[in-house]
Parts: structure tokens; C-alpha cells; sequence
């Protein structure tokens, strides 16, 4: 845990919204569940909290402990390996990027008469972004055997929805996914092959 503060101050804060949502009533953990989404009404209205506060909260307090298994897997891993700075750098921007990029899909599906109004007011929180991201990154952690096996799996997990009737989430992860593979250029494997170039260079030099 000393080495992965971030994967688990995020699982502990889970945690106890979980806990708020599973003792809530019914009427107030529709309240909840809307108050923190970040969906069209609630970025407009409050932009920055929206995409803060919704990454902490899951809709199903049940599924808790999945979640427990999957930022063990995929979070910890990650920010043991980048380190927690640009661990939580990957999972922010994929998170951010892949709220906006989605829920502006719905805007335009909604003011082009292919959505309800009513989806606005979707709910629109979790993890899932994050972990897709996270999944993504830990890509070039794997031997290059098991590396592109992982990564056909990879695509087929989050690319057979995009083409079977996708939803705005299942948008949502190939954009984090894509960002999570995108962020190559932040893991230690490049640091350690440009630290060998500039070492090869200066030795070579007269």
C-alpha cells in the first residue's frame, strides 16, 4: 500500500460513498446518484465538481468489492510501475476527456432527435473510465509475448459494444482505452531508453 497511496485513498473514499448509497433511502439516492453525475445538466450548471466528484462514486454498492479486485489488478499495478503522479495523470485526463467527448455525443444525438431530452439528466458516474485507462497504459508493462494477447483482448472486450448498438458509455471506455495506450510515452521503459541514448551519445562523443 506505501507504494500505491493513490489506488487506495481512491478505493477507500469509494468505499465509503457506497456505504452512504446503501443506507440511503430511495428518494435520496436518486438525489445522489443525479447530484454527482457528470452529465449534460450537471456540467453545465457545476462543470469542475461534476468531473471530480463523479469519478467516487459507483451506482451499484454491490459491486463493490469487484472494484476492490479490479483497482488491485489494474490501478496498483499501474501507479507502482509510472509512480503515482503520472499514474493519476493517465486515469485524470482519460477520465475528463472521456466524460466530455461522450456527453458531448449525447448533445448532439439529443438536438438531432435520436436521444430523449430526458438524457440530460442521465446518470453518468464511476471508475470504469479510469480502469479502462489504467488496462490500457499496462499494455507495455507485459512481456512482448503476452503483450499482444492482452491487447487483442483489449479490443475485443471494448470494441464488440462499439459495434452492437453502442452506448455513450461503451464510447466512453474506447476513449479512455485509447488514452490509457496513448500514454506510452510516460512509462519507465521510454525514460530508460532515452537515458541509454544520451549515455551511448556522450560516450561516442570526442
Amino acid at each position: 500500500m506505501r507504494s500505491t497511496p493513490g489506488t487506495h485513498i481512491w478505493l477507500l473514499i469509494i468505499g465509503i460513498t457506497s456505504l452512504v448509497i446503501a443506507s440511503a433511502s430511495e428518494g435520496l439516492e436518486h438525489t445522489l446518484l443525479h447530484r454527482t453525475s457528470s452529465n449534460i445538466h450537471e456540467l453545465n450548471e457545476h462543470p469542475l465538481p461534476s468531473l471530480l466528484i463523479s469519478g467516487f462514486w459507483i451506482e451499484r454498492p454491490a459491486s463493490f468489492l469487484l472494484y476492490v479486485v479490479m483497482f488491485e489488478l489494474l490501478h496498483a499495478n499501474v501507479e507502482r510501475w509510472l509512480g503515482t503522479w503520472r499514474w493519476l495523470l493517465t486515469v485524470a485526463v482519460a477520465h475528463v476527456a472521456a466524460t466530455l467527448i461522450s456527453q458531448e455525443l449525447v448533445l448532439l444525438a439529443i438536438e438531432g432527435h435520436r436521444l430523449p431530452r430526458s438524457m440530460t439528466h442521465v446518470v453518468d458516474i464511476g471508475v470504469s473510465y479510469g480502469l479502462a485507462a489504467a488496462a490500457g497504459v499496462l499494455t507495455y508493462r507485459l512481456r512482448r509475448l503476452w503483450r499482444y494477447g492482452y491487447l487483442a483482448g483489449l479490443l475485443v472486450f471494448f470494441g464488440v459494444p462499439l459495434l452492437t448498438g453502442a452506448t455513450f458509455t461503451d464510447i466512453g471506455h474506447a476513449i479512455a482505452l485509447v488514452l490509457g495506450l496513448a500514454a506510452w510515452p510516460l512509462t519507465p521503459a521510454v525514460a530508460i531508453g532515452e537515458r541509454r541514448e544520451e549515455g551511448d551519445g556522450g560516450a561516442g562523443a570526442p
